[in-house]
């Protein structure tokens, strides 16, 4: 390693481990999300699969409250373990494709710049460990790359397994992986040999269970995912542009424009051997185009791509390595000095509002409408539980519902009353439980009152809580007493097709 390269990498690893730093105090001292909550109360109850997604989310939740406790701590104790590991992966993976120690350790600042990192390796959804899994899928693939040892194939076969059982859509990296077997020739002989097949018939071992948790449960969570699939391509709604316009913000502004640049080299054959700049592009383009596809004419959430960030951050470290000329090499030396202080400063503005909300963005404020209130609010509502004498807390939403269940001082029973495929795994609350008075919590802004008094003959109100912030109203919770079942205490009717899902 020559000096420049050492001491380039070594400023690099501590800002790296800085950034961890930070996410370690984030994961410590801010709310859980609703996501959040909503997941950790399904990891009470493990299983091989639930209504929302696979079950790797609820198992490394389970695993983190063991150890963490009750806590946010608990709940997002691996987040920076595998946002860790996630980079060892990545810096390795450029090291060996593009054997270039600056542009490794620029690609996995890159990404770790990116606001998807800074979001997936502080909050636990199922992001952090999808983008563990795929950042070692293109690792292993690299190795095959390097040694040329078909074994490596059955580590391929083990992450794909294990994003497989974290989310659907590593199906894309499958896609992907035989797009680039195609098109680089000295890539093709694998498909002559046992090797990936056998690691196809790992990763299907592993992901065997989930078949079968939705074969025993109407194939509810293929259905729910699977069919958010756009296949009419129609353009009526503008939705592509703000899906656009989300995947620059979470790349932040310059590093995806060395990434595009570095994108736009490796098709025009620059930017390296042809086994790495491939890999990276078959990588990136398939999730991407599918999902530009689907912003045609529905909402696309903007962290549904969150894997292709990886190979844009190695783009990107590439572009910036490479010669332009003309336009392009102002474009690019803009890029180039602006890319890491800009990224830094969108990253300490998110972590700034999850923490204090600094910013008054009032209903446009995506990040306030994510964190839950935490404590302080579900405390008042406890009080009102205690006041009219409510052994169990109701609502008709999954956000209030692990809410609530998390935070509630008196950690009272919370039951949803209706979505029960949500909650397929847990025991059916007995029919006891209802007997008493119960309270009923439901955002103003997602009312299913009506739907409460079909199923109780008593409803009142008895109270409204407030989050206000710079003098606008985020959340209003509005607090019923509930009594009388007129028959079932609780709805059975299947979701509506397009009601709001989780991440």
């Amino acid at each position: 390693m020559q000096d420049e390269d050492a001491a380039y990498v070594k400023k690099v690893a501590i800002g790296i481990a800085a950034l961890f730093a930070v996410r370690a105090g984030m994961a410590i001292a801010t709310p859980l999300s609703y996501d959040e909550a909503y997941y950790w109360l399904l990891s009470k109850h493990l299983a091989a699969g639930y209504y929302d997604h696979p079950p790797m989310f609820a198992v490394l939740i389970r695993l983190g409250t063991l150890v963490g406790g009750h806590s946010e701590l608990g709940v997002r104790l691996f987040t920076v373990p595998l946002g860790i590991a996630a980079s060892w992966a990545l810096w390795r993976t450029v090291t060996i494709l593009f054997q270039d120690l600056q542009v490794a350790a620029r690609a996995t600042l890159y990404f770790n710049l990116s606001l998807i990192a800074a979001g997936a390796f502080v909050a636990m959804t199922t992001d952090a460990p999808f983008l563990a899994a795929s950042a070692f899928l293109m690792f292993f693939l690299a190795k095959i790359v390097e040694s040329g040892r078909g074994a490596w194939w059955l580590a391929v076969g083990a992450s794909a397994g294990f994003g497989m059982v974290t989310k659907y859509t590593m199906l894309f990296m499958g896609f992907s992986i035989v797009l680039w077997l195609l098109l680089v020739p000295e890539m093709r002989r694998w498909l002559v040999t046992p090797w990936p097949w056998l690691g196809c018939v790992l990763a299907a071992a592993l992901f065997a269970p989930v078949i079968l948790w939705n074969a025993e449960h109407d194939w509810v969570s293929f259905i729910l995912q699977f069919g958010r699939a756009n296949l009419s391509g129609r353009f009526p709604r503008g939705f592509i542009f703000g899906h656009v316009a989300g995947q620059i913000t979470l790349a932040t502004p310059f590093i995806f424009a060395l990434g595009a640049m570095g994108l736009s080299a490796f098709l025009v054959g620059r930017g390296g051997a042809k086994p790495g700049r491939v890999l990276i592009g078959t990588m990136f383009w398939p999730m991407t185009i599918y999902f530009l596809w689907q912003s045609l004419n529905k909402l696309v959430l903007f962290h549904w791509t969150a894997p292709v960030f990886i190979p844009l951050a190695v783009a990107a470290a590439v572009a910036h390595r490479m010669e332009w000329r003309g336009l392009w090499s102002r474009f690019s030396g803009l890029s180039r000095r602006l890319a890491v202080p800009v990224a830094l400063v969108l990253t300490a503005l998110l972590y700034l509002h999850a923490l204090f909300l600094v910013l008054p963005l009032k209903r446009y404020d995506i990040i306030a409408q994510q964190i839950s209130p935490g404590r302080s609010i579900a405390a008042e509502i406890d009080a009102v539980r205690a006041r009219i004498g409510a052994d169990v807390v109701i609502t008709t939403g999954y956000r209030l519902a692990g809410w609530l269940a998390f935070y509630l001082p008196s950690r009272s029973q919370v039951v949803q009353i209706n979505e029960r495929i949500r909650m397929a795994n847990e025991p059916e609350p007995k029919p006891e439980l209802f007997l008493g008075p119960l309270l009923y919590v439901m955002e103003e802004r997602d009312s299913k009152l009506q739907l409460v008094r079909a199923l109780y003959g008593e409803v009142k109100e008895v109270g409204r809580l407030n989050r206000i912030k710079y003098g606008y109203v985020l959340d209003t919770f509005v607090l019923y007493s509930v009594a009388r079942p007129k028959g079932d205490p609780l709805d059975r009717n299947p979701p509506p097709s397009n009601f709001s899902q989780s991440s």
